[in-house]
């Protein structure tokens, strides 16, 4: 019989920009906003959805939190013991910050932890990467830092990289929501072989730039033909700070996931000024409100705290 973790403890879940330009839906890094589980073994079973950005969440078994402790429960055998799950998070949703991905991690993990810990990383990872389609987000979610990743009938297979010395992110947060579903419903379903060569060759020169730290080399491998252009009718300004970023202080400008949050790498040794005011710029131009954020990545991946 497996020894049942202690009374109560956190798992506190990563957001994640997954793509990075032309790395799609196999590149993405880990950004410090969470969502935080407070697991409390009961009689019962409560989920409690606390915070704004919650609000209008199921507040039961529906939850897409405990839905994720489920698929936990059921990879390892198990029936999950009932308890209070307390939700927050910092994660905007439905931004293309990996709202979701960080959802379903918190979870994952959380169910392995009620339950002893039945599944390895590697396990818990292939089940997030199985249930969301595709690695990009959650693996930088569980693992942290920037990390490549696929997603195959023998697996998922991952390489994590840490953050190249002095690599800062930015992003534009805009005040409104783009669904995963409508942003990949515009995407063509074939690629002609130049954009396929063109995708594969930028990927593996932003891959090998990241994991040299050769951070001259981002704004040429973050050149995209795969998603971008075609998304750019639902982000307002998305065009223009990828072509304008650059010239205002940013090392390199994608669509953070499925958007519509942008996301600029720069030199943290630099000031934001000149970005955050051209981001604004844009902003303004389009009639729209957002915020803009400075952002280092975050290396430490989903964490489990117990006792408390």
């Amino acid at each position: 019989m497996r020894e049942v973790a202690s009374p109560a403890f956190t798992v506190r879940a990563p957001a994640s920009s997954a793509n990075l330009g032309p790395g799609f839906d196999s590149l993405g890094l880990s950004l410090p906003l969470f969502t935080t589980l407070t697991v409390t073994p009961q009689a019962v079973t409560e989920v409690v959805p606390l915070g704004p950005e919650l609000a209008g969440t199921p507040a039961d078994e529906r939850n897409y939190v405990y839905q994720a402790m489920l698929l936990a429960a059921g990879r390892a055998g198990c029936g999950l013991p009932p308890a209070r799950i307390e939700i927050q998070t910092e994660v905007p949703l439905a931004r293309g910050l990996g709202s979701s991905a960080a959802a379903l991690v918190a979870g994952i993990v959380a169910g392995n932890e009620l339950l002893g810990r039945p599944l390895s990383g590697a396990e818990m990872l292939d089940l997030a990467a199985r249930e969301e389609g595709h690695p990009d987000n959650v693996a930088p979610a569980l693992v942290g830092g920037i990390v490549v990743a696929t997603l195959d009938k023998l697996g998922t297979h991952h390489v994590r990289l840490d953050p190249p010395p002095h690599l800062g992110v930015t992003v534009l947060i805009p005040d409104f929501e783009l669904s995963t579903t409508k942003a990949r419903a515009v995407l063509p379903g074939e690629y002609s072989r130049a954009d396929a060569v063109h995708a594969l060759s930028h990927a593996a020169l932003l891959a090998a730039a990241l994991a040299q730290g050769r951070m001259d080399l981002l704004p040429h491998a973050m050149q995209d033909r795969l998603h971008q252009s075609w998304r750019a009718p639902l982000v307002p300004g998305l065009s223009d700070i990828l072509e304008g970023a650059t010239g205002h202080g940013a090392l390199g400008a994608a669509l953070s996931g499925a958007g519509p949050t942008v996301l600029c790498f720069r030199d943290a040794r630099e000031e934001t000024g000149r970005l955050h005011a051209f981001l604004h710029g844009v902003l303004e131009e389009h009639g729209l409100t957002g915020r803009v954020l400075d952002l280092p990545i975050e290396t430490g991946g989903t964490v489990v705290q117990r006792g408390g």
